[in-house]
């Protein structure tokens, strides 16, 4: 970091390598987010404390279940979310990517899809070069001003023969510190700064265009939390004149928590509300992580092994589309994660059917629409949704009412199979010490083995090690039990590995042992960490 610059009591490191950082990190806006801070951050503090405790009672328990405290919000049938504006209705294809840097930006808003992802969370390394940039680039697309040049002299430039992506950008979620910003010496909340920074720089122009600003909330975990983002909205809105109802927000509903509290949470968005998106990856990681402890029952199959129809799975995404159609609510379909490689057709072919059999397995479902992680899957999920909804925008009119689920139906683990192998640990060790070493180079979209991976799968990866050598789990390839010993095999095994293929890269060299490092204390630690990405950040900015 080259210098620091200064509001009253809130102090803001300026990035290396970005010439325009003091553009966005102006003693205005670092005094709206120190006003966002000292507002809400203490409830978001009480809020992490209250998911601590409610998991350790669901682990105790062997169970959650729908509240009894909230049973009038989910019986009375009068109430729904306001009708999308215009340019929300038709979401049939969304695509996902990093807001940095500009080249990837203007690849996904250029990409045909209705709507961008703008990630500043999990597809997204959070330096403070890149979330500082990803909001310097989320500014100029608002304005119309968004380009690059490449180093070999290649433009690249927002289209204008057809409309670009409506942008949707997704802050880093309430768990997560930002050191680069300090409001009272205190480390700012990473997805205060994320929201206050970009609503601040626009807000005006995005307003002006019917264009939002428009949110996706992720790692949401009780409706409290959902009722504190409406605070912090209509506090935003009031403060710097924008109307009241303006800004929308999307739900993903990635953890099993929040699975039993779906209407709620649209309840306490109220007019901020849009819809709510099935994040498949993080789910899987929040059922592991919530049950971590509470026995064999709740010991997920193999990661490779679990499908979409599984009945669990099956019963997430039906109640969740279920839920949105009944309020009046968009239903977001889950990411494909198969990618397509230009150089081997074969794999290009295997990743657009499985794409087209994932998308079209969703729009049957009720889905409103999708999410792919690449430009060439833009037109697979179009056409499927085309199929199914023709010219109309959605099928929220499809309310689904033959959808019962019941609390045992979204906790029966073992519909999932009870696939578990010695060649899956090595692949979840593999996955995560090579997602880990690009992140912390400053990458958070990750290809591996065909797949766009973040930080979910890595999640998902060392925390099932964590679980099996917890209960013992014996491997049905092998006849091993998961112990300790037997997973520091696999360490060895796989780090080696990684150092052999990664070890030319010049700029992954360097990141190879800590990621090594850091994944092993996590799989071998006797405490449980709920987030990778923590010490991971904790390490990144130790540097």
């Amino acid at each position: 970091m080259s210098t620091t610059r200064t509001a009253p009591t809130v102090d803001a490191a300026i990035p290396d390598g970005l010439e325009q950082a003091e553009d966005i990190l102006t003693a205005q806006a670092l005094d709206f987010v120190a006003e966002l801070h000292r507002r809400f951050d203490e409830r978001r503090l009480e809020l992490l404390a209250q998911r601590a405790e409610k998991r350790r009672e669901a682990a105790q328990r062997g169970r959650l279940d729908f509240l009894e405290s909230t049973r009038s919000i989910r019986e009375d049938e009068s109430w729904s979310v306001p009708e999308a504006p215009p340019a929300l209705r038709d979401r049939r294809v969304e695509i996902t990517g990093p807001a940095m840097p500009a080249k990837m930006a203007i690849n996904a808003l250029n990409s045909g899809a209705k709507v961008w992802l703008a990630d500043l969370e999990d597809a997204s390394s959070p330096t403070w070069l890149n979330q500082v940039g990803g909001i310097l680039n989320l500014r100029d697309a608002a304005h119309g001003t968004l380009a690059f040049t490449s180093p070999e002299g290649k433009q690249y430039r927002l289209r204008e023969d057809e409309p670009t992506a409506v942008v949707v950008a997704r802050p880093r979620g309430l768990h997560l510190p930002e050191h680069n910003v300090r409001i009272d010496g205190a480390p700012a909340s990473a997805s205060l700064v994320d929201f206050g920074l970009h609503f601040f720089h626009t807000a005006a122009a995005l307003s002006a265009k019917g264009h939002g600003p428009y949110y996706y909330l992720p790692k949401l975990e009780s409706h409290l939390e959902a009722r504190l983002w409406n605070e912090v909205f209509t506090y935003a809105q009031e403060r710097l004149g924008i109307a009241h109802g303006t800004v929308r927000a999307t739900v993903l509903i990635e953890t099993i928590p929040a699975a039993f509290e779906m209407e709620e949470i649209l309840y306490e968005l109220r007019e901020h509300a849009s819809g709510l998106n099935a994040g498949r990856w993080d789910y899987l990681f929040s059922i592991i992580k919530t049950f971590r402890d509470a026995g064999e029952g709740f010991q997920l199959a193999d990661r490779s092994t679990v499908t979409m129809t599984a009945p669990l799975m099956r019963a997430y995404t039906d109640l969740l589309v279920r839920t949105c159609h009944r309020r009046g609510a968009v239903a977001m379909g889950g990411m494909a994660a198969f990618i397509p490689n230009r150089r081997e057709p074969e794999v290009t072919a295997a990743a657009f059917e499985s794409v087209r059999q994932d998308k079209t397995r969703e729009a049957r479902d009720g889905f409103d629409g999708s999410w792919v992680a690449h430009p060439d899957l833009v037109p697979i999920c179009k056409e499927v949704f085309d199929g199914v909804l023709g010219e109309r925008p959605h099928q929220i009119d499809r309310t689904r009412e033959d959808v019962e689920v019941t609390a045992d139906q979204l906790l029966d683990i073992a519909s999932a199979g009870d696939v578990r192998t010695e060649k899956e640990l090595h692949l979840n060790l593999y996955v995560a010490f090579r997602y880990v070493a690009v992140w912390l180079s400053g990458n958070g979209a990750v290809a591996i083995n065909n797949l766009m991976e973040d930080a979910a799968t890595a999640e998902i990866s060392r925390s099932q090690i964590w679980q099996q050598i917890r209960n013992g789990v014996v491997y049905q390839d092998t006849g091993s039990t998961a112990t300790r010993e037997l997973v520091e095999e696999a360490i060895a095994a796989q780090s080696e590995t990684i150092r052999r293929e990664l070890g030319g890269i010049e700029e992954l060299a360097a990141h190879i042992e800590p990621a090594i490092e850091l994944v092993t204390r996590l799989v071998l630690d006797e405490d449980y960490q709920d987030f990778l990405t923590l010490p991971a950040y904790e390490f990144m900015e130790a540097r």
